[in-house]
Formats: C-alpha cells, sequence, structure tokens
C-alpha cells in the first residue's frame, strides 16, 4: 500500500472478480478526472480464496472498457493487515460486510467497515450490490450504474471534504 496518500479505500466483495474490482476502477477513474490521485489510495479484494491471482471477469473488464474505464490487477483476498492499512473497508453486500467484521473482531485495526451503498444517493433496500456473477451481462451493466453513481458520491463527499 501506498502510504503517501491521504486516505486510503478497499473495496470488497466475494471473490474479486466482478463488483470490487470494477468498483475500484471507477473510482480510480473518477479520481483521476478530479485530479484526486494522488490523496487517495484505492484498492480492492475478496472474502473468498476461489479467485486469487486471477484477473477481473470478462464481462466487468467489458464493462469497464464500454465506459472507457481501464480495469486492471489480479484478484487478492482481504487479510488481516488490510484492517491495519485502510482507513475505510466498503463491502459490497451485507454478508461480506458481516465476514468482514467478524475478521475485524479477530484482528484488530482502524478501519472503519461499511457497506459500499451507503453512499448510493439512490439506495434501495436491500443496499447489496447484486452479484452478477451466475447472470448474463445486463446484470454488469446494472452493478456498473450502481457503482458509478456511488462513487461519484464518494468523490463528492471527499472533495467538499466532508469525509465518508
Amino acid at each position: 500500500m501506498n502510504t503517501d496518500k491521504k486516505l486510503s479505500i478497499l473495496f470488497v466483495c466475494l471473490g474479486n472478480i466482478c463488483r470490487s474490482p470494477l468498483a475500484e476502477a471507477i473510482l480510480h477513474h473518477r479520481l483521476d478526472e478530479k485530479g484526486l490521485t494522488d490523496e487517495i489510495w484505492v484498492d480492492s479484494a475478496g472474502t473468498g480464496d476461489w479467485h486469487v491471482g486471477s484477473v477481473a471477469d470478462p464481462r466487468s473488464i467489458s464493462i469497464a472498457e464500454d465506459n472507457n474505464i481501464l480495469l486492471r490487477g489480479k484478484a487478492r483476498c482481504v487479510n488481516y493487515k488490510d484492517f491495519h492499512s485502510f482507513d475505510y473497508i466498503l463491502a459490497m453486500d451485507r454478508q461480506n460486510l458481516a465476514d468482514l467484521k467478524h475478521l475485524q473482531e479477530q484482528h484488530g485495526g482502524k478501519a472503519k467497515v461499511r457497506l459500499f451503498r451507503e453512499f448510493d444517493t439512490s439506495a434501495e433496500l436491500p443496499m447489496d450490490v447484486p452479484d452478477p456473477y451466475y447472470g448474463g451481462t445486463e446484470g454488469f451493466q446494472d452493478i456498473f450504474i450502481i457503482m458509478d453513481r456511488t462513487c461519484q458520491t464518494i468523490v463528492n463527499r471527499l472533495i467538499e471534504d466532508k469525509g465518508l
């Protein structure tokens, strides 16, 4: 992790190949548009280890490319250091949130663990980002819309210096 950054955010989903790497790429893109990439460190991880070392799901890569966003990196699993290194760990759904809170209880750390969609201005219950893995490409388009809107809200809050 780059400790020169003023703020750090980790996005977490189950396998780190669909939702969390897409959220990471979108936030990088939105931060770059505002000239904030030097201020904020962004990463992603999964609570499961099935895909460690794999690139993102081709459908996530495709929807990112369709929106002129570069999605790079390889899947990794959340580890105890993340709770000490990141300021915020944002879970894509309530199950991942529960898993993250359990891990933090075991390992401690300063990270604020929250649901990603707490920052979605039009979030409806449930506040989970649906997992598109077993569906078609339309599910990836749906989550892109949710994530882009939510990442824009995060950037706006950071610009307004309201914090997360």
